[in-house]
């Protein structure tokens, strides 16, 4: 079986010559009480066959509900711990955090309950500067910020 890919978007803009990422939570019960190390870039999943700079900017229209566009940097694809590799472009852009509008998954909720609830991909998203998403991002990621600082020298 072939591990599983993602594809996101790394958007970043200077505010007072200071690098700002933004970075959103993951919505659902599993993550509602979790922060530091818990948020990721926006992202999803493409099966073999599929584009992944499309997908990227697909996932994030629909785990943001705001367009991205500009020039898009590759970065190098990180290898997460559960196999999954992550492929991300960073490009330098704004978006509202407070605008979020983000599509929903179905899951039985509470467990063995047999109900089905709607939940938001993702529950919200927030500018960062450097040093706090080091903390917040997903250790798997942090490989991303370490890239774009690079980048940007």
């Amino acid at each position: 079986m072939a591990a599983k890919r993602s594809a996101g978007i790394l958007l970043y803009r200077m505010r007072a010559g200071a690098l700002e990422v933004f970075l959103v939570h993951p919505g659902g019960p599993f993550w509602a009480k979790k922060d530091a190390g818990a948020w990721s870039i926006p992202k999803g999943e493409y099966e073999a066959g599929d584009d992944a700079f499309e997908t990227a900017k697909r996932e994030f229209l629909e785990e943001t509900g705001s367009p991205v566009s500009g020039e898009f940097a590759p970065l190098n694809p990180l290898q997460q711990k559960s196999g999954k590799l992550v492929h991300a472009w960073a490009v330098e852009g704004d978006i509202d955090a407070s605008t979020l509008v983000s599509n929903t998954f179905s899951m039985e909720w509470p467990p063995k309950s047999g109900k089905q609830r709607e939940f938001p991909e993702v529950d919200r998203g927030e500018w960062f500067d450097m040093t706090t998403a080091r903390i917040k991002l997903q250790e798997g990621q942090l490989g991303f910020l370490d890239e774009l600082e690079l980048m940007l020298r």
